[in-house]
This record gives C-alpha cells, sequence and structure tokens, in this order.
C-alpha cells in the first residue's frame, strides 16, 4: 500500500472524527501529532479513529495496536510516524497472510 494513500485517508479520518466530536479541526500535516493537536483527541478516541481508518483503507488495523502514541517512549507520534506505522502493521499483515496460504 502507498504511504499517500495512508497519509490522506488517515488525514480524512482525523477530520472526520474531530466534525463528528464537535471540535474544531486545526489544519493537518506530516508533522502534526494529533494526540497533542486536535482537542479532545484523546486515548478514548484513538481506536475509534484507527478503526475508522482501517476501513477506509480496506485493511484491519488491530484494536490494540496504538498508532497514534509510541509504546516505548509514550510519546506523541506526527502523522508521518503514524503512516510508517500503520505501513508496517499492513505489511506484516499482508507476509502473514501469503505465509498462511502457502501453507
Amino acid at each position: 500500500m502507498d504511504a499517500n494513500i495512508i497519509k490522506a485517508k488517515l488525514i480524512e479520518v482525523l477530520q472526520s472524527v474531530q466534525a463528528l466530536s464537535g471540535e474544531d479541526c486545526p489544519a493537518i500535516d506530516g508533522g502534526t501529532k494529533p494526540a497533542e493537536t486536535l482537542p479532545k483527541f484523546t486515548s478514548k478516541v484513538w481506536p475509534v479513529a484507527a478503526g475508522m481508518l482501517g476501513i477506509a483503507l480496506g485493511k484491519s488495523i488491530p484494536c490494540e495496536a496504538n498508532i497514534f502514541v509510541d509504546d516505548d517512549t509514550k510519546a506523541p507520534l506526527a502523522i508521518n510516524q503514524t503512516v510508517a506505522l500503520v505501513l508496517k502493521i499492513l505489511e506484516a499483515q499482508d507476509a502473514k497472510e501469503t505465509e498462511e496460504a502457502g501453507a
């Protein structure tokens, strides 16, 4: 999957989440850290946004995958970092599916 597609869909999802929440949505670019920048974008909203992104991409993003904060450092991730993480998750899923299909 193309990183630019993931990025575009992620930004669309974040804008939708903010609109559905009745919150303002500042401009979002590759350096934006949603967990810091978006009003009321908290850990309760993150799994919903991840699920919406999965639906938008036609892929499954595991609900336990936190794509907005680094698991180790707990530092908020920027859009470009989230895109790289999602790409990694999807590539791992594709490799697993290919492996299972060949077994």
